[in-house]
């Protein structure tokens, strides 16, 4: 079972990036968190790195009803969104399929949210 949903554009990096947030934004995900890899990197490491960013997403509504449902399930939010240069010169958006990371929480309530925030990413994703 793959673990995220992907696909590349032919877009600039910034312009994905404001894509992704976009097409989040419209299935009901804000960003709590953006973490820049590539400035982290340099800065912790000082290495350079290709320009990939993680964005922490999340859908309120889901987020409470998965919280009901599962009280340690905070340890797997939010959902993961990465933008990253690829090698080709283009750009790849991919995020987690909630369904495959939650598999080993033995919770039909959390499967069926889980499913419902995994189509909405997918979506997310390929409306980009």
């Amino acid at each position: 079972m793959a673990y995220y949903f992907s696909r590349k554009i032919n877009a600039g990096f910034d312009e994905a990036v404001e894509r992704v947030t976009k097409a989040l934004k419209e299935q009901g995900f804000g960003i709590l968190t953006e973490i820049d890899v590539g400035a982290t990197l340099k800065k912790k490491l000082d290495v350079d790195f290709r320009p990939y960013r993680i964005l922490g997403a999340c859908n309120p509504p889901f987020a409470y009803k998965a919280l009901q449902a599962e009280d340690k399930i905070g340890t797997m939010l939010p959902c993961n969104v990465i933008v990253q240069a690829t090698d080709d010169g283009g750009v790849e958006i991919a995020a987690i399929d909630p369904a495959a990371s939650m598999a080993a929480v033995d919770n039909p309530a959390l499967a069926e949210i889980a499913r419902t925030i995994g189509e909405k990413l997918k979506t997310a994703v390929q409306e980009a």
